[in-house]
């Protein structure tokens, strides 16, 4: 698990034009760090947060990050591993959190 801060599962995948829409649990450690238009890596690849909710977040994935990752073959209810940005770590950490 290396490096990994926590692993959730796979909602949501929904078809979209450009490609899909993903919603994923947010595990409550990791609610602080994940917000609309961060970064979050989810398997190791780095994706914007498109829309944080109470209890999960979404990512849109392009066809090019479809086809090169493994994000491409991601149904509802796989379970995958999170990382928090490092950034929103520094931030966090910085504000006392």
């Amino acid at each position: 698990e290396g490096h990994i801060d926590a692993k959730a599962k796979v909602k949501k995948i929904s078809k979209v034009r450009l490609g899909r829409e993903m919603e994923i649990e947010l595990p409550a450690a990791l609610r602080s760090f994940v917000v609309e238009k961060g970064s979050i890596a989810v398997d190791g690849t780095s994706l914007t947060v498109a829309a944080v909710g109470r209890g999960a977040f979404k990512v849109a994935l392009i066809p090019h990050t479809l086809a090169v990752t493994i994000a491409g073959a991601y149904e509802t209810g796989t379970m995958v591993n999170l990382e928090a940005d490092i950034l929103a770590r520094y931030v966090a950490r910085n504000l006392g959190r």
